[in-house]
């Protein structure tokens, strides 16, 4: 997996370079807008009371192939958006997760919740672009980035008006992530080696996260027992993709992540047995 992100990131790289000739960082600069974080704030979304979730649109993994590449974006999100979301994570990488930046202004279109840019960000351009289309917030992958790297991208985020979710897998990236100033920090469940999945890595970590830090847990959650474990642990918020994007019905498996009862509805009743 190592030299599989190594691969990623050269291709970002590329594609960035080709944006900036296609769009100047300085035409982007002019569209954003200074004031609140459009959608919200992500961090005051996970802090709030009870168990969040960010809801992800997602169309492919490296790992799991194809997962719903007809995905209805505006529909997906506001299906999420009635099951209780509080927020909504959208993959922009184009070759391996077959995202978009399209995707992520038609999300930002379709609902009224914080929405973030979900991408390998390893250069200011695409923070900036990121303000530009509408993200509340960006993903920044400690694995991916040098801690002077992580510091500059954090300070980029800040004047663009963006929060970060900073991604941590093991306890150094930890140090790089709170050090560089993270108060939202994303545990990825996934081992970057062998890309098997394992909730004990956010059971681990979450130990040594200070209280002052919200905390998302990623990857591997695949029902309500899983949200469960994790509350107990101590997370703020998981991260949920797969299972809703390959669901027909995204509103109602995530009612069933966070243990909400589905009401019976009126019609439903009359169809009762007669006693």
């Amino acid at each position: 997996m190592e030299d599989f992100l190594g691969t990623i990131l050269a291709r970002t790289r590329q594609d960035v370079g080709t944006r900036k000739l296609e769009r100047p960082l300085e035409e982007l600069k002019n569209k954003v807008r200074t004031g609140p974080v459009r959608g919200g704030s992500l961090i005051g979304a996970v802090r709030q009371p009870g168990m969040s979730v960010i809801a992800e649109v997602k169309r492919a993994s490296p790992s799991r192939g194809d997962i719903r590449t007809d995905l209805d974006i505006a529909a997906t999100v506001a299906a999420y958006e009635r099951g209780g979301a509080r927020a909504v994570s959208v993959l922009t990488e184009q070759h391996f997760f077959k995202g978009s930046l399209s995707d992520l202004e038609a999300a930002r279109a379709a609902c009224r919740l914080p929405i973030l840019r979900k991408d390998f960000v390893i250069d200011p351009y695409q923070v900036w672009e990121a303000a530009a289309i509408g993200a509340s917030a960006i993903l920044l992958i400690a694995a991916a980035l040098e801690p002077r790297k992580l510091h500059l991208l954090f300070g980029e985020a800040s004047r663009a008006g963006l929060e970060c979710l900073v991604e941590v897998h093991n306890l150094a990236e930890l140090a790089c992530a709170l050090d560089a100033g993270a108060a939202l920090v994303g545990i990825n469940n996934r081992n970057l080696k062998t890309f098997t999945v394992s909730l004990e890595t956010t059971e681990k970590i979450v130990e040594y996260v200070p209280e002052r830090v919200a905390v998302v847990s990623e990857s591997g959650i695949v029902g309500r027992e899983d949200v469960t474990r994790l509350e107990a642990a101590g997370v703020d918020a998981i991260l949920v993709g797969e299972i809703l994007s390959r669901s027909s019905d995204p509103e109602a498996k995530l009612k069933e992540l966070l243990g909400v009862e589905r009401k019976v509805c009126s019609k439903d009743a009359d169809k009762s047995p007669p006693i």
